[in-house]
């Protein structure tokens, strides 16, 4: 199997864990905006999260037309998994497309103009730690709002 198939998978299982959790909490914490983190909620990081890895592995390298997604079409934890399918797909397409081409150059150019080249390794790395940072982020939050995480981090169980 791939290295980064496998790496992808075990996030996918983290993932899965923190999907878990916030099934454990009402509906209502799940969007709950939260002024000690900039408004943001466990939904909205959620998308923030997906966003991320549709920008840069599917729009950005990919060259793929995606629409734009809200965080308010997202309401439940379950549409929050479904959505999380199609960034595997995303994903998976992705690591199809360069693998053992890692260093191959995706070309951006960002909405004030600037232009810049990132590798396909550099992207993949950028999607995946942006998820590991956020979902610190989700933990503490339901911390905040009363609930106790599960031990979210990489451990065989």
């Amino acid at each position: 199997m791939d290295l980064f198939v496998s790496q992808y998978d075990w996030i996918r299982r983290t993932r899965e864990l923190l999907f878990r959790y916030c099934e454990t909490l009402s509906p209502t914490d799940y969007v709950k905006e939260l002024e000690s983190f900039a408004g943001d909620s466990i939904r909205n990081l959620h998308v923030h999260v997906a966003d991320c890895y549709r920008v840069w592995l599917a729009i950005r390298a990919q060259r793929m037309s995606l629409p734009q997604i809200s965080p308010e079409s997202i309401t439940t934890v379950q549409e929050m998994r479904e959505f999380f399918r199609q960034i595997d797909v995303i994903v998976a397409e992705f690591l199809q497309k360069f693998q053992g081409k890692w260093d191959d150059t995706v070309h951006v150019t960002f909405a004030d103009g600037q232009k810049m080249e990132f590798t396909a390794l550099w992207l993949f790395t950028h999607t995946i730690t942006h998820e590991f940072h956020h979902k610190g982020q989700i933990v503490k939050i339901g911390r905040q709002l009363g609930y106790i995480p599960p031990d979210t981090d990489l451990i065989e169980r």
